[in-house]
């Protein structure tokens, strides 16, 4: 009886909770400094004086259209969310996306390039909500008249130590306005990859002579930080970086200056950031009034305009910018940027062909022909679908089997013994196996299902065990070409074996040193050695990432010291390979080092005593008599180490990010780019996972057999 009225009251609560959440409007954005302030004050305010709550979810840039594309098919995603207009047109495909209906308002308030921007088949699918493009932000100080071009600014002096212009040069979008002051551009109007032509060879080769003059590896951090220390009279970005400078540096804002190569204008692209209603979300009216109030309110405009100093694209406010009237100068100029699905996966071709022209490892013509066939591979129409029938046959025969397996063992008396006398211990594991069912086994099935499909979320195909036959073939092209899936998995098999080897020798070595009892101070070494292994893997990667910059990174300042020349470290395969060994080095030596020392404390103190008394040397006792004993300890953890480096993903994505040109890459981050970079293809990324899962199962279980055996013959 009380377990019936504790169920009723969940179920109640539970009820409850979702009336109340049919009041909130839930909402994400991936708005960051003085924009998402002002959209979280915007939030309470609305939600204090309309008595509606409306709940913000930041989101990182880079994980937005995965996370969207995850929850809202299935009814978790948001009513609101924020994004660029030129994913519009893979969201639309995915359905994530409907209709803005009645949450525009006047049309009349807009400007017609921010509506066109947001209009797909003759239907408006967003509210527009911002403008941005690309301009020219100058330091008074250095530079006192407007830059005219921008050869003109490249020949200024302004004395050692000081950049006249930088900017993120190995940025696809960075580089666009290049492009399009040649001629050129990344797609064509039939969505086919349009950079190799003249143009885009012509503007490679401009660029790839500019970069000269721009420090090496200009991210966007160095980019902010030598501009705002008055290292750089001029940088190329957006309205987001006004936000980001120290506060009272004074600057000026201009269009993009001309080319003196070209007569023309360098055009960057021009975004509109538009509110995007989910199917479930623009079925609410308060939902849709919400963004109506977002997008057009006086109130609502004039804080994100002066307060989130944003380009508002509806009339009634300006940003209270001394510079606001330069930056609707420069979206006149703006060339708005395609909708096209296939937008999505060429910016990954178009950033390894800058970058290798930029480094000099290829010429314009080949790294854009290279550019060329990633895309068509990345973008190849789904096959044709293959019978279902020889699935639905082993799927049978596999049933069938399981289940004669089971009516036989039901049969045996013996086994029904032992079942009855087993049943209260499964009443202990039951929700333990219900927790990995749901946890592991169900996941790992749902992503075997998805391999068997192709194509974009929500317009997949069944082909069968064709995903299976592409990655294996090497799709078609030679066995080691670059990116196949052979050559990536010896890149991983030389990664794991390295790191391992390198994990075991140096945990082993600090394990048996922090063990000897003559050591002083042995807890703050312990302490110290084991903080690699405690802080979170993402934060050591990207602390790793900044001490390999060849200009500003630690690791160079010392070699310099040294009187070595500083080090391009993901400029080559070799150098850049060695990085992430590093990286995954300090990460993973902590945890051999914590099993050895726990594995030596079960050494009986007798046994090394009598070594030492039959004339043992110290290296002796420990490879005779210390190892073999720590040995059955150590195997496990190596196992468990193979299998984590194997999939290690923050190093080899966050450190070398693949460079060069994809090189490093290992089979889990080639994974995530099929997934997520190369046109969402699911099934092909979960095929990938499978192999991955089948390859660690059958090399772990041939590692214990290996180990039971070796047992038994000693």
């Amino acid at each position: 009886m009380n377990l019936v009225r504790l169920v009723f009251t969940i179920l109640v609560l539970s009820l409850l909770g979702c009336s109340r959440e049919e009041e909130t409007i839930y909402v994400w954005h991936s708005y960051r400094g003085d924009e998402a302030h002002a959209l979280e004050r915007l939030a309470k305010r609305y939600t204090s004086d309309r008595g509606t709550r409306v709940e913000l979810l930041s989101v990182p840039f880079g994980a937005y259209a995965s996370k969207l594309e995850a929850a809202i098919p299935h009814g978790h995603g948001p009513d609101i969310f924020i994004d660029a207009h030129e994913r519009l047109g893979s969201y639309v495909r995915n359905d994530l996306v409907a209709p803005a209906g009645d949450a525009l308002g006047e049309r009349a308030r807009y400007s017609a390039a921010s509506l066109e921007a947001v209009t797909l088949n003759g239907e408006i699918v967003a509210v527009p909500l911002a403008t941005k493009s690309l301009v020219l932000i100058v330091n008074p100080a250095l530079l006192h008249e407007p830059v005219s071009s921008l050869e003109s600014l490249m020949r200024t002096s302004f004395g050692a130590g000081i950049y006249p212009l930088v900017y993120e040069s190995q940025s696809a979008y960075a580089y666009a306005p290049f492009l399009h002051a040649f001629g050129g551009r990344m797609l064509d109007e039939s969505g086919t990859f349009a950079m190799d032509s003249k143009a885009g060879v012509a503007s490679l080769a401009f660029a790839r002579d500019l970069s000269k003059s721009l420090p090496p590896d200009p991210n966007g951090a160095l980019v902010s930080q030598l501009f705002s220390a008055g290292k750089a009279a001029a940088v190329i970005s957006g309205p987001w970086f006004l936000t980001e400078l120290p506060k009272g540096m004074k600057v000026v804002v201009q269009p993009l200056p001309s080319l003196e190569a070209t007569g023309t204008s360098l055009r960057p692209f021009l975004t509109v950031e538009g509110a995007m209603l989910s199917p479930e979300g623009a079925k609410r009216a308060k939902v849709r009034a919400f963004v109506r109030w977002l997008a057009s309110d006086p109130e609502a405009l004039a804080m994100r305009a002066t307060e989130g100093h944003q380009l508002v694209a509806a009339s009634g406010a300006e940003m209270n910018e001394p510079n606001a009237s330069a930056l609707r100068a420069a979206i006149l100029n703006a060339i708005p940027m395609p909708t096209d699905p296939r937008m999505r996966a060429t910016w990954v071709p178009a950033e390894q062909a800058l970058r290798k022209v930029l480094r000099g490892d290829s010429s314009p013509e080949a790294a854009l022909a290279e550019a060329r066939a990633r895309f068509v591979d990345a973008t190849k129409t789904t096959p044709s679908p293959p019978s279902k029938s020889p699935l639905l046959l082993v799927v049978g025969f596999v049933l069938l089997l399981a289940a004669w397996a089971a009516v036989s063992r039901a049969r045996d008396p013996h086994f029904r013994k032992e079942v009855k006398a087993s049943l209260p211990a499964y009443a202990f594991i039951t929700h333990a196996v219900v927790i990995v069912a749901l946890l592991v086994v169900f996941p790992l099935l749902a992503g075997t299902f998805t391999s068997f499909f192709a194509g974009p979320a929500n317009h997949t195909s069944y082909v069968g065990l064709g995903n299976y036959v592409a990655i294996l073939t090497a799709r078609g092209g030679p066995l080691l070409a670059h990116g196949s899936f052979y050559l990536t998995l010896l890149v991983t098999i030389l990664w794991t074996l390295i790191n391992v080897t390198l994990h075991l020798a140096i945990g082993l070595f600090l394990g048996v040193l922090l063990s000897r009892e003559s050591l002083r101070l042995k807890p703050m070494y312990r302490t110290l050695l084991i903080l690699p292994w405690a802080v979170p893997s993402y934060v050591t990667a990207l602390s790793w990432k900044g001490m390999f910059h060849r200009q500003f990174g630690a690791i160079n300042a010392i070699l310099a010291a040294l009187g070595v020349e500083p080090i391009s470290w993901f400029s080559k395969f070799s150098t850049a390979f060695a990085a992430n060994i590093a990286t995954n080095v300090w990460l993973g030596f902590p945890f051999m080092m914590v099993v050895t020392m726990g594995a030596l404390t079960s050494i009986p103190k007798d046994v090394l005593e009598a070594a030492a008394i039959d004339g043992a040397t110290p290296w002796q006792a420990f490879w005779r008599v210390t190892f073999p004993l720590i040995r059955p300890s150590l195997l496990p953890a190596v196992a468990l180490g193979s299998v984590w480096t194997f999939n290690m993903f923050n190093v080899v994505f966050l450190v070398s990010e693949g460079e060069p040109d994809g090189t490093t890459d290992i089979l889990v981050s080639d994974a995530y780019r099929w997934a997520f970079t190369r046109d969402a293809q699911y099934g092909y990324a979960a095929a990938y996972a499978v192999i991955i899962f089948a390859m660690l199962f059958l090399t772990s279980r041939a590692t214990e057999w290996f180990a039971k055996r070796r047992e038994a013959n000693a």
